[in-house]
C-alpha cells in the first residue's frame, strides 16, 4: 500500500513531520520518492490523453465549422431559387452544426482547465520530488556521518588502540627509566672533590701552563725570524 492515495494528498503532505514520525527516515523517504516519481508519471499520461482528446474536438469543430458554412450556401442557393422550403431545411442543419460545435467547445473548455490544474499540480509535484531528493541526500549524509563516527570510536575503543597505546605506555616507562639512571649518575658530580682528584687537578695545571709557555716560545722565534 502507497504512502499517499492521490495526488493531493502527496502536495499536502509535510515530508518533514513524516520522517520525523518515522521509526526508519531511510527507507520512508525512499518510499515517497517512489510514489512521488510514480504519481509524476501518472499525471503527466493524463495530461497527455487530454491533449489528444482536445485535439479531437478542435478537428470536430473545425468539421462543423466548414459543414456550417456549406449549410448556409446551400440554403442561400435554395432561396435564390425560390426554394424556401430547402433553405429552411439547410438552416435547420446549419443550426445542429451550430449547436454542436457550441458543444465541443464547452467540452474543450473544461480540457482546458483540467490541463492547467495538471500542469500545476506536475509543477508542485516536481517540487515536492526535487524537496524530497535534497532530503534524501542530507540523510544520507547524516547517515553516513553517524556510520564512520561509530566506526571511528569503536576502533578507538578497540583492542588495537588499546594495544597501541599499552606499547607508547610501556616506551614512555623505558624513557622515565633511562632518563632516570642518567640523573643519578650526575648525582654528586658537583660535590667536594677527594685528595687524589685535588692532586690531579694541579698536574693538570703544571701541563696546561708548561704548554702555554712552549707555545708563547715557539711564537717569539716566529717572530725574531720574520
Amino acid at each position: 500500500m502507497g504512502i499517499f492515495s492521490r495526488t493531493r494528498d502527496i502536495i499536502a503532505a509535510n515530508v518533514t513531520d513524516l520522517l520525523d514520525r518515522s521509526e526508519d527516515p531511510a527507507k520512508l523517504i525512499r518510499m515517497i520518492i517512489m510514489e512521488m516519481e510514480e504519481t509524476l508519471v501518472e499525471v503527466r499520461a493524463s495530461a497527455a490523453r487530454t491533449i489528444a482528446d482536445k485535439k479531437e474536438l478542435q478537428r470536430h469543430i473545425a468539421k462543423l465549422d466548414h459543414l456550417q458554412a456549406d449549410w448556409t450556401e446551400k440554403a442561400q442557393l435554395a432561396l435564390s431559387k425560390d426554394r424556401e422550403d430547402l433553405a429552411k431545411a439547410a438552416l435547420v442543419e446549419r443550426k445542429k452544426a451550430v449547436d454542436m460545435a457550441e458543444q465541443l467547445r464547452s467540452e474543450v473548455a473544461v480540457l482546458d482547465d483540467a490541463l492547467k490544474a495538471s500542469e500545476a499540480d506536475i509543477h508542485k509535484l516536481q517540487k515536492k520530488l526535487i524537496d524530497a531528493r535534497a532530503r534524501q541526500n542530507a540523510l544520507m549524509t547524516r547517515l553516513e556521518s553517524a556510520e564512520n563516527q561509530v566506526k571511528l570510536r569503536t576502533m578507538y575503543n578497540g583492542d588495537k588502540v588499546r594495544d597501541a597505546f599499552s606499547r607508547f605506555d610501556d616506551l614512555e616507562r623505558r624513557v622515565d627509566e633511562a632518563q632516570g639512571y642518567a640523573d643519578a649518575l650526575a648525582i654528586g658530580a658537583d660535590g667536594p672533590k677527594t685528595l687524589g682528584e685535588e692532586i690531579d687537578a694541579l698536574n693538570a695545571i703544571d701541563e696546561v701552563d708548561a704548554e702555554l709557555e712552549a707555545m708563547k716560545k715557539a711564537l717569539k722565534q716566529a717572530n725574531q725570524k720574520g
